[in-house]
């Protein structure tokens, strides 16, 4: 595995910041990491990338395990920090230029023009970087994070404050590091998660409450839950409604539909087809409702974790 994140803790006094949280990611994933403000996400970022240390459980990047001490595995790892801290004062190519030096690059002047090109800094390689937009300061970010050719890069919402074109420009290039690099990516912004990555990684209040394809958590699998729209042509009785197997919520959201919601393991649509026929109801609506990830979001966040 090239990220493998086993049972790590960490606490702040007195306050538990992670909750043993342990999870994989394979060579060559990206992966959307997802948790609202104080879920602890930034501080695990900080662990696996080892600018902090745990307070229990082990990080390894392919296989070495990650300490504070161990400067050596910091070269396999490319960092984007969320406020992106940059010497405004330096010249775009004389910033990168430090940033490979400090890795002791052999062919440090090649690797920055490379790294110029791949992030489109060409015609801002010799402007001050308090000179540039966000949008190419976070390009800047970028650049130094890949400047050593490291095979996982961690990106600390690498999009905030981002104009829609400076949004798009940024995903772009993110997709195309990932082409060969592990990516773990950070944001609030679930379009940003839907569009480029296969993966998603929730935690919430230190605990890790999802895991799992966009696909998985948009079908409820991870939420552990089916829901389905369920319309009659006639109002059904609810009380009877109610008594099949496996329903455990039942919605009205209009004047004879329903949704309905059951444990994930269990179909409900073949109950509610055979529920109509024997209750003389048409059927004109009964189909498994594909959630949309913000909800899924939402409802694995606000719920109360244990």
């Amino acid at each position: 595995m090239a990220i493998q994140v086993s049972q790590v803790s960490k606490f702040y006094g007195s306050q538990k910041a992670l909750d043993q949280v342990s999870f994989e990611i394979a060579a060559g994933e990206l992966v959307g990491f997802l948790g609202p403000n104080g879920a602890g996400k930034s501080t695990l970022m900080k662990i696996i990338t080892g600018y902090l240390s745990a307070d229990g459980g082990t990080v390894t990047i392919n296989g070495e395990t990650v300490e504070t001490k161990n400067v050596a595995i910091r070269t396999q790892i490319g960092y984007l920090p969320e406020n992106n801290p940059l010497y405004i004062d330096l010249y775009v190519r004389e910033y990168l230029e430090m940033v490979a030096g400090f890795y002791h690059l052999p062919n440090k002047k090649e690797q920055v023009l490379k790294m110029i090109e791949l992030t489109g800094l060409e015609t801002e390689q010799h402007k001050k970087i308090g000179a540039l937009s966000k949008g190419y300061r976070q390009r800047v970010g970028l650049a130094q994070a890949l400047i050593h050719d490291p095979s996982v890069l961690i990106l600390d919402e690498p999009t905030t404050g981002l104009d829609p074109n400076q949004l798009e420009e940024i995903r772009q290039l993110i997709r195309t590091i990932s082409l060969n690099k592990t990516v773990m990516l950070s944001t609030h912004i679930m379009q940003e998660v839907e569009a480029i990555c296969s993966r998603v990684i929730i935690v919430n209040k230190g605990k890790l409450v999802a895991d799992g394809s966009i696909a998985q958590l948009k079908a409820g699998q991870i939420a552990q839950k089916q829901i389905v729209l369920v319309e009659f042509d006639k109002a059904p009785n609810l009380e009877t409604l109610r008594k099949i197997p496996g329903l455990t919520k039942i919605e009205q959201i209009g004047r004879n539909t329903y949704l309905s919601e059951s444990d994930h393991t269990i179909d409900l649509r073949p109950s509610l087809f055979h529920y109509a026929i024997d209750n003389q109801l048409i059927l004109l609506t009964l189909k498994e409702q594909q959630q949309s990830l913000e909800n899924v979001f939402q409802k694995l966040t606000q719920e109360k974790v244990i």
